[in-house]
């Protein structure tokens, strides 16, 4: 992990302990704690495409996964949550191994559009035969650790960011070693990667059931913080909601998924007061985002410092 991404840490953790001393709304923290899931998701999605080059439009298959089956067996099974959520995610993994095998011999938009029907297949899955089917299910119990259960949506916050935390330090760690210097030469030419020796399926496979991880311990945090279920929670459109995530925070830097999943989160909120007209406020946002911030805002920023401190 390089210096300034250390003191980014650092100052993150320092922001994760005071941000419940500057407000006691519940509301505020809510939101915060599902800006946090996001970013799960997010920061796996940004390792994937920003660093592996592979294209994925089916997050929401493994946030599913993740979740549904974590509720599933501490709920009908009577597993203990957190041996629940390890099963769950275990699955996950599993679910994208084999996905990986034959979909990562796709590029570019066929890629794209092999995770898109793998996430349509566990949407229509959860829609007919998970229990409570299109309407859901609740009762789910909440989260427990070592017999310690978790009430209050304070524990909640500092679980989640705790998580995220630990999760950052380890990517942070992971695309500055020799693994993530090779995913970037992957990203930059398949080609060359050969020619140095780079086993290119095994890195990719690994990445792809990384960010599937993320992405089934987003999930069964969420179902066991919410806890009801139900599948419109996890169609196509959050996997481009994570997508928008990625792209808007910036692509290129794993802080990208954090600040991506923080815009994408609050907007809607904000733009509430426009009532029956949010919906094209936010996408005329998003759309102007786009267009003149192409690579996103934490580059933008990185950019603007640089250039900044040169004068």
């Amino acid at each position: 992990m390089t210096k300034g991404n250390a003191i980014a840490v650092l100052l993150l953790g320092i922001l994760v302990i005071l941000f419940p001393q500057l407000t006691t709304d519940n509301y505020i923290l809510t939101i915060a704690i599902f800006i946090g899931i996001n970013a799960l998701v997010a920061i796996g999605l940004t390792i994937l495409m920003g660093y592996a080059g592979q294209i994925s439009l089916g997050q929401a298959g493994f946030y599913g996964i993740g979740a549904y089956i974590s509720a599933i067996l501490s709920l009908y099974l009577g597993l203990p949550v957190l041996l629940s959520m390890i099963i769950a995610i275990a699955i996950a993994s599993i679910t994208a191994v084999v996905l990986a095998i034959p979909s990562l011999r796709l590029k570019g938009h066929y890629l794209a559009v092999a995770t898109l029907g793998f996430g349509e297949i566990i949407h229509i899955i959860l829609h007919e035969w998970g229990p409570g089917g299109p309407s859901g299910f609740g009762d789910i119990p909440p989260l427990s650790i070592f017999g310690y259960i978790l009430h209050s949506t304070l524990e909640y916050f500092y679980l989640i960011w705790l998580c995220i935390i630990v999760i950052m330090i380890f990517s942070l760690n992971l695309i500055n070693s020799m693994t993530g210097k090779a995913l970037r030469a992957i990203h930059d030419s398949e080609i060359a990667s050969l020619t140095l020796g780079i086993n290119i399926t095994k890195l990719k496979i690994k990445v792809f059931v990384l960010s599937a991880v993320y992405a089934a311990l987003a999930g069964a945090l969420y179902a066991h913080y919410v806890t009801f279920l139900s599948p419109s929670g996890f169609s196509l459109f959050y996997s481009v909601l994570v997508l928008m995530m990625v792209v808007i925070g910036g692509i290129s830097n794993i802080w990208g998924g954090i600040a991506g999943a923080l815009i994408i989160t609050i907007l809607p909120e904000v733009l509430r007061g426009f009532k029956e007209f949010d919906i094209l406020v936010y996408g005329m946002i998003l759309t102007l985002s786009l267009l003149f911030m192409r690579k996103g805002i934490v580059p933008l920023i990185i950019e603007t410092y640089k250039r900044w401190i040169s004068k």
